[in-house]
């Protein structure tokens, strides 16, 4: 039984959206950030990361920049760019990619559904990942990047979302954002829709992370942490809540999460060829890039050659988490042939997402003049929520969503 409730979103208004809608803070390092914020000021990116007010010599932990942080978006609100709606609404946040679309429901979730496992991870999160996040969510008083989750499909909430969708009333925002992406964002304040919304949400067991472990997990610990620090604490606080974006499973698509090894562990190319032979069969080099296509399949690039490999029967499995291409190549060839442990501190391995295209696996084997890059098939929705209902996590970068949840459009506050 999910929670997941109507808020008063703070939001743009409607002639600053696409200069306030930004792409998540963890898609740059510090230099690009500091271009982007340079080229568009308005971006909520400037919030999201403050540390592009200050020079290098500020470190990007400092107090200063999340209290600048907090001090930008009040700013903000003060000049007007940000209004909050007059009741707890649910939204709708429709995204357009390559023609394809998905919808989510805008809406925050319960903190203690995450920790009671009606909300489901697939993958580990870093504590100081976790700590930037939580510094940041605390000083804002408020969350700004939403949580990606997922949830089976259900035909009452497709009920009203196609109902709400067909309302031009109805619709709050409509721009093309960076890599030609539509967003479409409208709000469902219809009472009896609400009702409707979060008693199917009831009717759910479980909801799942697509993406955002780090600021799922900072959520929680913050609403914890405000728990602790209020005398008169009685659970209706908004920071019992997180804000998140929920889409049905049918309409999302995983891409590919590719990989780079800079070198063959000492080994010949002849060598590694026959290795592989062991638990693949390879075919004969492919003229053009080789784009998996079903499980099993790997694309290999060495060389300046491309060959397709198909994993024997013998090293396939059943398991949820052992059956991954993902997880079979790890096991397979990344540690048993190349020595990679730990592919979460190798600094031998990249990890590049499939948005980048198979070019750039080229690109980056090509110029280390030695390695191999692997292309994989995408790891499939089932296949995630196999593993978050089996209580197991995922190998590192097993995953690619796009696209991606722009920041700074929904704004959940705790306060004011």
């Amino acid at each position: 039984m999910a929670d997941i409730k109507a808020f008063r979103a703070l939001r743009p208004v409607k002639d600053m959206i696409e200069k306030s809608a930004a792409l998540p803070y963890d898609v740059y390092d510090r230099a690009e950030a500091v271009v982007e914020v340079k080229k568009n000021p308005d971006s909520f990116l400037a919030i999201d990361r403050a540390e592009t007010s200050f020079g290098p010599e500020v470190d990007t932990y400092a107090d200063e920049v999340y209290a600048k942080a907090a001090s930008l978006m009040q700013e903000r609100i003060n000049k007007g760019v940000y209004k909050t709606d007059e009741k707890p609404c649910y939204y709708i946040y429709e995204q357009t990619m390559e023609g394809r679309v998905q919808t989510g429901i805008v809406a925050c979730a319960s903190i203690d559904d995450y920790e009671n496992g009606i909300i489901k991870k697939h993958e580990n999160t870093r504590a100081d990942k976790e700590e930037d996040r939580v510094r940041h969510v605390d000083a804002l008083s408020a969350q700004t990047g939403p949580i990606f989750l997922a949830y089976r499909e259900n035909s009452e909430i497709r009920k009203i979302i196609d109902k709400v969708k067909a309302d031009d009333s109805a619709l709050l925002y409509d721009f093309v954002s960076t890599g030609d992406i539509r967003n479409r964002c409208f709000i469902i304040s219809d009472d009896a829709d609400i009702k409707t919304i979060k008693e199917a949400f009831n009717g759910i067991d479980h909801i799942y992370i697509a993406d955002g472990h780090h600021r799922c997990a900072s959520a929680v610990r913050v609403g914890k942490m405000r728990r602790k620090a209020k005398p008169d604490y009685n659970g209706s606080e908004e920071f019992n809540h997180f804000l998140a974006v929920l889409f049905p499973d049918e309409e999302l698509k995983i891409m590919d999460y590719n990989r780079v090894v800079h070198d063959l562990n000492g080994m010949s190319k002849e060598a590694f060829m026959e290795a592989l032979k062991k638990s693949f069969t390879l075919s004969e080099p492919a003229g053009e890039a080789v784009h998996p296509s079903a499980k099993g399949e790997i694309g290999m690039y060495i060389d300046h050659k491309w060959y397709l490999l198909n994993m024997k029967d013998e090293i396939k499995s059943d398991d949820p988490v052992d059956g991954l291409d993902v997880a079979i190549l790890q096991n397979e060839v990344l540690d048993k042939l190349l020595g990679i442990k730990d592919p979460k501190t190798d600094k031998r391995i990249d990890f590049v997402g499939g948005i980048r295209g198979l070019g750039e696996l080229e690109r980056r084997v090509d110029k280390l003049g030695e390695g191999v890059a692997f292309a994989m098939y995408p790891t499939q929705i089932s296949e995630l929520f196999a593993v978050a209902d089996a209580g197991r996590l995922m190998p590192p970068k097993s995953t690619w969503f796009e696209p991606k949840l722009l920041s700074g459009i929904f704004i959940h506050q705790f306060e004011g």
